[in-house]
């Protein structure tokens, strides 16, 4: 999943000419369509008697440990800053009382009353507005592929992972007095005249256009898993030396992303019903010709690093399978408590879906995506392994989505 990385610091120097066609190359983007679309509100107060029956379907340990994660990204902050839910304003020190206050609670393994009594007397909760048409959010998984691969460039070993360009440029056009604060990515072309959007996913992969501009992290055996890592932003890497690799994104070339998933469902290649990661694999492995072709149709790319642990979010703290939540970090509160309603699948030994029952349970909104945008969208975090992969690769159920803050105190 992505994160907002910081200004290389082999970021070009520009002359003034560069910068004035900059200013105009930012505009023109805003302008076509860059702008954020999203409800007055995100989300809605909701009355204690329109609370959702609070439960979770899965042990409070790994809950804690997601917790704890969140506390260290607010005590990062400065406290008196304020986060936002609907229309009301909290500092991150009221988030760390937050966080506090409900780890405590939860460590007693409360009962199902106990704990709904517990929120109803301590918290505020909101609730996303979901989509215009069905008021709800679409939840879908994401989880850490684990590739084989080589430091080295191998017969076996053909396909990189590619580190940030040095040809990449970031433009923030608050610097041009643009409104929205949006951080741009292009390249300036080597005669220095102008700044164009930087190279897509066909000419890197297909034409060689990083040749000299950026540095192989690794170099893996499968372009379809190679094209899924991307996808999902983290993943691990077992070398050839049995080493294991933690690789993280790093940045992306800031084109639009782009589902190959709705293009083999709009050329009838797959039922829509049908449509899901281990699908969407099996055409592309019987279809070979069609590959380069099908994943050309996602201009998105993106640029690892390599982390000591993995995988990380965008709070840069370690996410925890089945409580670490994606959201539009543009729109929701990073590293708040949340609470979710929706289904999952249950599977037979062989990994075929039997069924799908619903479930709810407490998450904490420690990531973004690419894909993750808006109020009705929701991602996640699987894990990895052969349930995780089972999961995320076929997850897309509507429900509902809660974020829970505590009251404030009286003066």
């Amino acid at each position: 999943m992505e994160s907002l990385p910081e200004t290389p610091k082999h970021m070009n120097k520009l002359n003034f000419k560069s910068l004035l066609l900059i200013y105009f190359f930012t505009l023109l983007f805003i302008c076509t369509g860059c702008s954020i679309k999203q409800q007055q509100s995100p989300v809605s107060l909701l009355a204690v008697s329109d609370y959702p029956v609070f439960k979770d379907d899965l042990d409070y340990v790994n809950l804690k440990q997601s917790l704890k994660k969140s506390l260290i990204y607010y005590r990062n902050l400065d406290q008196k800053k304020n986060v936002q839910f609907g229309k009301d304003l909290f500092s991150t020190n009221h988030m760390i009382k937050t966080l506090n206050r409900f780890l405590f609670f939860i460590s007693k393994k409360p009962s199902i009353t106990d704990l709904n009594t517990f929120i109803k007397s301590n918290f505020l909760v909101y609730k996303s507005n979901g989509s215009k048409k069905k008021n709800s959010v679409l939840f879908t998984g994401y989880y850490e592929p684990v590739l084989s691969g080589s430091l080295y460039k191998t017969d076996i070993y053909q396909f990189p992972l590619y580190t940030i360009p040095d040809d990449l440029v970031l433009i923030n056009s608050s610097l041009f007095n643009i409104p929205g604060n949006k951080i741009l990515k292009g390249r300036v072309k080597k005669d220095h005249t102008v700044t164009v959007p930087y190279f897509d996913r066909k000419q890197i992969d297909t034409e060689n256009a990083l040749l000299n501009c950026a540095s192989n992290l690794v170099w893996v055996k499968d372009k379809i898993d190679l094209f899924f890592l991307h996808i999902q932003g983290s993943g691990k890497i077992i070398l050839n030396s049995g080493k294991v690799m933690n690789v993280h994104y790093h940045t992306s070339n800031g084109l639009p992303y782009k589902s190959i998933g709705a293009l083999l469902i709009k050329e009838n290649k797959i039922e829509k019903d049908k449509i899901s990661l281990q699908s969407i694999q099996k055409y592309l492995n019987n279809h070979p010709k069609e590959i380069d072709r099908i994943l050309n149709y996602n201009p998105s790319y993106v640029f690892f690093k390599e982390e000591k642990k993995g995988p990380k979010g965008c709070l840069d703290v370690i996410l925890t399978p089945g409580r670490s939540l994606a959201l539009d970090r543009r729109i929701f509160t990073l590293g708040g408590i949340s609470f979710i309603q929706t289904k999952k699948p249950v599977i037979n030994a062989s990994g075929k879906i039997k069924r799908w029952d619903s479930f709810s349970r407490f998450v904490v909104n420690q990531d973004t995506g690419g894909a993750i945008k808006g109020t009705a969208r929701a991602d996640l975090f699987c894990g990895n392994g052969f349930y995780a992969k089972i999961f995320a690769g076929n997850m897309k159920q509507q429900g509902d989505l809660y974020f829970i803050v505590l009251k404030p105190q009286k003066k």
